[in-house]
């Protein structure tokens, strides 16, 4: 069990999907995206969602990220933040995201 304290220090935010390219470059199938965060501004993430997203449909789509996580180097890309989803049953990622349109940079809560 964690303390509620522990939960707060995880800064998890809804963002736009500007762009999606490919990534030749990752151990495994990923894209590279740039998301908008609002206020917090554009962060970058590698996320391994080409199974049941085209880099076509990621466009405009809203997502949900942990944002203070550091950055991390993903072959020669700097991952800024972390895309959260849901494993299907073939553990491959289902993205979340709001069921109504928010705010980017809106906190999780």
């Amino acid at each position: 069990m964690i303390q509620w304290d522990d939960f707060t220090k995880v800064d998890i935010r809804c963002g736009t999907i500007l762009s999606a390219q490919a990534f030749p470059k990752a151990k495994k199938p990923a894209y590279q995206l740039s998301i908008d965060f609002g206020s917090l501004g554009i962060k970058k993430s590698s996320a391994q969602i080409t199974h049941h997203y085209s880099m076509e449909s990621l466009i405009g789509k809203q997502v949900i990220a942990v944002v203070n996580f550091p950055p991390k180097q993903i072959a020669d890309f700097m991952s800024e933040c972390l895309v959260l989803g849901v494993y299907d049953s073939n553990h491959e990622v289902v993205l979340l995201h709001p069921s109504q349109p928010v705010n980017n940079g809106q906190p999780i809560g």
